[in-house]
């Protein structure tokens, strides 16, 4: 009976993109000089697992190309073959072709099949013609004897049938070594009452008659090394004319061709698909992982969501309630917030997946472009297992990407320049992530020329931007994100068009970011993007303006006063700042601002003190209602987007409140100041 394995191709083609991830930063890591043996494994491990997978399912030019690729890591593994620039580079593009194979796969559309021939051909040519010519492989002896064989003891553990493996393709793949004699051990095996469907009973002795090293035996069970008890030891010369294994043996059936097999490779991409995988893990008992759909854990989340927005009006309701006579159901209410909490922290939780997992896309990226551009570039990265919500992680890449470019094409100067600046031939550049409050930072730093104050002011007076009276270096590298803004002296198919940074921002506050430009003249430029850790639920101040009641990030609170009327001052007009412990921030009536009725001044008024970008704002509001967490709700998918909104939320009486962007007010504070 066959079985239909197109159920696993999603499960294949995300482990190969797994997979390829670390066959690229393997290979960087060997160009670098930073690697060893174990690193040229885990390269080969990856793209036999590929192989095989491809094989499996039926994808033959994967396959094929795999493995000529394989053949060549092969020759790199057991040091028949130098690891030189030649060799990496034509791996790197074996690694771009798996790509778009892969994506091919996906889409059910054409592969590039030029790439894939003109890459496969450049294998071939290494090869055919490279350092070291292919020689027989080295026999490993015990004691200075040559083995003549090997015996192997073969037990497996529940969790490799569980995950999908079949132990006669194991037995198959090592007698492409040579003959090979088996004997199923059923000396374990209870009576049928007894049987355990989740437990392995069966076992294997094995005898391959071939002068091949042990390494060579032991790759046949590299996949299933940690679901298996094995025991490989050599036939040595005095003990040739030991009896086989048991006069039952039987020889394994020959080797069959690729995607014939009844499962695929133990570890392999095909083999730790859906449900198998989750009984493996159970059985296994240890630490497993188990792949779940985006869409259903996106599911759970609103389900989270609408419990915290039903919890709060429980809350609301209870609060008018006469704690005396309602003990019992006030003490389940509070237990009911606790609860919620943990959950709604425990399933946000789940969407978490560390920073690296973009970080890990720009060594190769700096390595091309740095090349392309004729400079030296080192990449450091810093706070990779920082933690974001997915949903932010897939929308930030882009965003970054333009940003590292930038750096090496406008901010990194050449070898020559830098050494004539009295700076190393080699530009660093830093990405980094790190935890500040409830929010994530993340930096794209270099140590290059810096930005170039003059040159910004004249283009912006070029182009007729409003620029203000002695603006600060702030104010001016403000100007960078203006559309179409450029102070590029060509135009490059990397930069020049003035496409990017306005875009870069645009994306960035689409997701509840903000960014920043720290900047120095032949010292280098930062550039700071400030996220929330998650898109789905948020802790904030309830405040009271005008007509409307708005929430403010508690992330952005510093903290809330009722000032004096003599520490508010009238300035330029009708701006008017308020006196802190000695500093002067500008004072923003909330509800004036977003034009709502009940905004004009009055005496009594309380103000909740905000800090964005190191830069302090006052909010001016009726009344204070409390703290609470919040679900956001996306304003534009349902309306539009709002200047100085980043979303909406429903609080525990159904209404609706407005969730208040302190960057955004910022930023509309400083273009009214401008104008």
């Amino acid at each position: 009976m066959s079985m239909d394995l197109s159920r696993f191709h999603a499960t294949f083609l995300a482990e190969s993109r797994e997979g390829l991830d670390v066959m690229e930063s393997g290979l960087l890591a060997l160009e670098s000089g930073r690697a060893d043996s174990d690193t040229i494994h885990a390269i080969f491990r990856a793209a036999h697992s590929i192989k095989g997978g491809a094989a499996t399912f039926g994808f033959q030019a994967m396959a094929g190309f795999t493995h000529i690729l394989e053949t060549l890591l092969e020759e790199l593994r057991s040091n028949r073959r130098p690891v030189d620039g030649e060799t990496i580079a034509a791996l790197l593009g074996a690694v771009d072709v798996l790509r778009g194979l892969l994506d091919a796969a996906e889409s059910g559309g054409e592969s590039d099949s030029a790439a894939v021939a003109a890459v496969g051909a450049r294998l071939e040519a290494i090869l055919k013609g490279g350092a070291a010519a292919a020689v027989a492989p080295t026999v490993v002896a015990a004691a200075g004897e040559k083995p003549l064989g090997w015996n192997v003891r073969f037990t497996p553990a529940p969790s490799m049938y569980l995950s999908g493996n079949d132990p006669l393709r194991i037995l198959r793949e090592l007698h492409e070594l040579g003959p090979v004699q088996a004997e199923c051990r059923l000396d374990r095996l209870p009576a049928f009452e007894a049987l355990d469907p989740y437990e392995a009973w069966l076992a294997w002795d094995l005898r391959l008659d071939a002068p091949v090293t042990r390494e060579a035996v032991a790759e046949a069970f590299v996949w299933v090394e940690d679901e298996c008890e094995l025991d490989i030891t050599p036939v040595l010369p005095e003990r040739a004319a030991a009896p086989a294994p048991s006069p039952a043996a039987e020889a394994v059936p020959a080797a069959q061709p690729p995607g014939t097999g009844t499962a695929t490779a133990a570890g392999s991409p095909a083999a730790s698909a859906g449900a198998p995988a989750a009984a493996a893990g159970a059985a296994g008992g240890g630490d497993s992982t188990l792949r779940v759909q985006t869409g259903k854990i996106d599911t759970l989340i609103n389900l989270v969501g609408e419990l915290v927005i039903t919890q709060s009006m429980l809350r609301q309701v209870g609060a008018g309630l006469d704690p005396r006579a309602h003990q019992a159901l006030m003490a389940g209410l509070a237990q009911l917030e606790r609860n919620t909490r943990d959950l709604q922290e425990a399933v946000i939780g789940i969407r978490m997946l560390p920073v690296g997992s973009v970080f890990s896309r720009f060594p190769r990226m700096v390595r091309d472009l740095s090349a392309r551009l004729g400079k030296q570039v080192r990449l450091r990265t810093l706070g990779e297992a920082t933690e974001l919500d997915k949903g932010v992680i897939e929308k930030i890449a882009d965003p970054l990407v333009h940003l590292v470019r930038n750096s090496i094409d406008h901010g990194l100067e050449s070898a020559g320049e830098r050494v004539a600046a009295g700076k190393p031939a080699e530009g660093t550049l830093t990405l980094s992530a790190s935890h500040q409050g409830g929010h994530i930072v993340i930096e794209v730093a270099d140590d290059g020329r810096g930005l170039d104050r003059d040159k910004i002011l004249a283009k912006a007076r070029e182009r007729g931007l409003g620029i203000p009276d002695n603006p600060t270096d702030a104010q001016v590298w403000e100007l960078i994100f203006q559309p179409g803004f450029s102070t590029a002296d060509q135009v490059t198919d990397l930069s020049g068009r003035g496409v990017g940074m306005d875009v870069v921002r645009k994306n960035i506050l689409a997701l509840g970011g903000e960014i920043a430009i720290d900047s120095r003249r032949g010292m280098g430029t930062t550039i700071s993007v400030r996220l929330p850790l998650t898109l789905a639920i948020l802790d904030g101040m309830v405040v009271a303006a005008g007509s409307e009641t708005f929430i403010l990030p508690l992330g952005y609170v510093i903290e809330a006063m009722q000032p004096a009327a003599d520490d508010i001052k009238r300035v330029q007009g009708n701006g008017r700042v308020l006196r802190v412990r000695g500093d002067y921030l500008p004072l923003v009536n909330v509800a004036e601002f977003y034009r709502l009725p009940g905004g004009d001044e009055r005496d009594q008024r309380l103000v909740v003190v905000v800090e964005n970008d190191g830069r302090k704002l006052a909010l001016e509001v009726d009344e204070l209602l409390g703290q609470q967490q919040v679900v956001v709700k996306n304003l534009e998918a349902n309306y539009r987007r709002v200047p100085g909104v980043s979303g909406a939320t429903i609080l525990g009486d159904g209404r609706v409140a407005l969730i208040v962007d302190v960057g955004g007010v910022a930023r509309a504070l400083t273009t009214a100041h401008a104008a």
